[in-house]
């Protein structure tokens, strides 16, 4: 068996180091999921125990959107001055700190400062994985690589609907064989223990980080080319590498460090694609499920634990088509996937505004809109949305740029998760999700219209490609 010396030399690239790289960035992800998801088993108690309306819930759900906004605004800056590697360092940190504040807090405002901290990880998170792992990833994988990003979200989200519900379960178990403070944390006050299990992989993605190499994309554009040479030699073999960097620092020579150049023709289309297909990702309403699955399927006549329950289902149906579009990315490419399933979550979206309306609310009918419009979304929006903007920017400004997006993005969540608890007591459930239907109409018109197919180029064909678009 060759080693992976031998490998690199021969022109082949070591898939082990590739994977375990991508894999290790990519929890970032699994972190984001997990925090943003953890809040539809907790919000459920912190609502009777701070007596929160609508305003105070909502404000509990985008508290950590605020600071995933700030998180995002920094987060670019620093990975282009510093590494996309030391700031996901800082974003983990950011996650730990977060899980426990809030586990421990016993005032509302000190779980908002805790949620926001959390916030500040998720947001960088958001940004710098998809990033990394594009830039670390070969052309021909690339789209499955930064995948892979989504895919941990998607189990973030189905590990914490699990931790939620084992936990809620235990804790209304007659048998406990806890007592003192772990009584507190995982029976008497559940919602703890459900903010507090963020600690395990908070960790783990810190201990994780330290074996990881730079983005050598981000070496070559610091005049560290031996380094960045030496990690894409690893990715894609010697000859290929070689090639790649040649490539790599061309491209660098012609272009500055200004975001003015996102105004110029070309480079304007990739702007105009980098703030609206994010954006447009969240306003379909995908994370008003996420945060508050078990409050709609609870106020639709479920009992608590069956909503519960519900939302686990929702979160495995997120794995598993998410996984589909792992697989097929590549070969179907970016926009087939993205207008496919656009068109789904519309229908989708039709039918749960139907349901609701004729009260069809209290079974499986209902359940089965709420299935598809995921599964839809996950081999679609999910995935397909963190592709196309690590991949449309140019190499100096990158990571400002993709914080540009993920910005929109953000900006997106903030607006639905403080907006749908008031949607929902003005507008009812079929009101609500008839809008975020509509919503979706034009979005899915842009895609059709701007958006290129980018499955099979390096990064620097793509560059190449909106320089020179007439927008």
């Amino acid at each position: 068996m060759k080693d992976s010396s031998a490998n690199q030399n021969s022109g082949k690239g070591d898939s082990f180091f590739l994977i375990r790289t991508c894999i290790t960035i990519a929890l970032g992800g699994f972190l984001f999921g997990f925090d943003t998801a953890v809040i539809s088993g907790v919000i459920v108690f912190l609502k009777n125990k701070f007596v929160l309306d609508a305003f105070m819930e909502g404000w509990l759900v985008s508290s950590a959107l605020i600071g995933c906004l700030i998180g995002v605004s920094f987060s670019g800056k620093l990975s282009d001055k510093f590494g996309p590697r030391k700031i996901l360092f800082l974003s983990a940190l950011f996650f730990l700190f977060s899980a426990i504040i809030t586990a421990l807090s016993d005032s509302y405002m000190a779980i908002i400062c805790g949620r926001i901290i959390g916030g500040l990880g998720i947001g960088a998170a958001s940004m710098l994985s998809p990033l990394f792992i594009s830039e670390f990833s070969p052309k021909y994988l690339r789209g499955r690589m930064v995948s892979l990003y989504q895919f941990a979200i998607t189990i973030g989200i189905v590990a914490a609907y699990f931790s939620n519900s084992f936990l809620l379960n235990f804790s209304l178990s007659e048998n406990h064989l806890v007592n003192g403070f772990a009584r507190r944390l995982l029976v008497d006050e559940v919602w703890r223990g459900m903010f507090g299990t963020l600690i395990i992989p908070a960790a783990l993605f810190i201990l994780l980080l330290i074996f990881i190499s730079e983005s050598p994309r981000w070496l070559a554009k610091k005049g560290k080319d031996k380094h960045a040479l030496e990690i894409l030699s690893r990715v894609n073999g010697r000859t290929n590498a070689e090639e790649e960097i040649s490539v790599i620092k061309e491209s660098i020579k012609s272009e500055n460090e200004s975001l003015r150049q996102l105004l110029k023709p070309g480079l304007r289309k990739a702007l105009l694609i980098g703030l609206i297909l994010p954006f447009a990702s969240q306003a379909c309403g995908i994370n008003a499920i996420i945060y508050y699955g078990p409050k709609i399927f609870k106020d639709a006549g479920y009992a608590l634990n069956d909503a519960f329950g519900t939302q686990v289902t929702i979160g495995l149906m997120n794995v598993f088509f998410t996984t589909l579009a792992i697989w097929k990315v590549d070969k179907f490419g970016r926009k087939p996937l993205l207008l496919s399933g656009m068109v789904g979550v519309f229908v989708s979206l039709v039918f749960i505004a139907i349901a609701f309306n004729f009260s069809i609310s209290n079974g499986i009918l209902l359940l089965s809109f709420f299935l598809l419009f995921i599964a839809c979304f996950a081999f679609s929006y999910g995935p397909v949305v963190w592709i196309i903007i690590a991949e449309i920017f140019p190499n100096r400004i990158r990571g400002r740029a993709m914080s540009i997006s993920t910005f929109s993005l953000w900006f997106a969540n903030i607006i639905i998760g403080q907006s749908f608890p008031w949607l929902l007591e003005n507008l009812g459930p079929a009101g609500t999700f008839a809008l975020f239907a509509l919503i979706t109409l034009p979005a899915t018109i842009f895609v059709w219209k701007v958006i290129p197919e980018t499955k099979g180029k390096t990064l620097e064909e793509i560059e190449i490609f909106f320089s020179k678009s007439a927008i």
